[in-house]
């Protein structure tokens, strides 16, 4: 009974311990979609050699090399938002979230009316420092952040979009 037990108790851990390899877009849309490493494809692929991570005291954390991704305003831009009209896309947000809990929040004029829309990456590809087990495959990054690891989301699960006041 001891061994059942251990077995079960071991592949119970070894589920939870699974890294996310797609997302939901959810919120204000028409209805939820689910992004994966094979609908990423679809879209314009954008490709880096390396990348510093700095914490939010501009100390090096760590770094990122063979990096894929594509633009997170192009995924977005294919996604039917519910808005009574454009104005009101001024008090949307939207709200990533990684397999552990940690959110990071943009304005949807950040993403779609600002140069910061053209350096947010949502990662499928990137190697990072052997010694360091990154939590999932899907990753979200704002690659001309002064602290790039403070909008770092590893194991991305889900991405809000969101309306102030509601």
């Amino acid at each position: 009974m001891k061994y059942l037990l251990c077995i079960i108790l071991f592949l119970n851990l070894t589920a939870a311990a699974q890294v996310p390899l797609q997302f939901t877009i959810a919120g204000k849309v028409s209805k939820p979609v689910i992004v994966n490493m094979e609908s990423l494809k679809a879209y314009k692929s954008i490709s880096l050699d390396s990348m510093v991570i700095y914490s939010h005291l501009q100390q090096r954390k760590g770094s990122l090399k063979n990096i894929k991704g594509v633009l997170l305003k192009d995924l977005l831009s294919k996604v039917d938002i519910i808005a009574e009209s454009p104005k009101k896309l001024s008090e949307y947000y939207i709200v990533c979230t990684a397999s552990d809990n940690y959110k990071v929040v943009y304005s949807w004029n950040e993403i779609f009316n600002s140069e910061t829309g053209n350096h947010i990456l949502v990662l499928s590809a990137f190697e990072t420092n052997p010694a360091k087990t990154e939590k999932g495959d899907i990753a979200l990054i704002t690659t001309s952040d002064f602290a790039t690891g403070r909008r770092f989301v590893k194991g991305l699960t889900k991405i809000s979009i969101l309306q102030i006041n509601e």
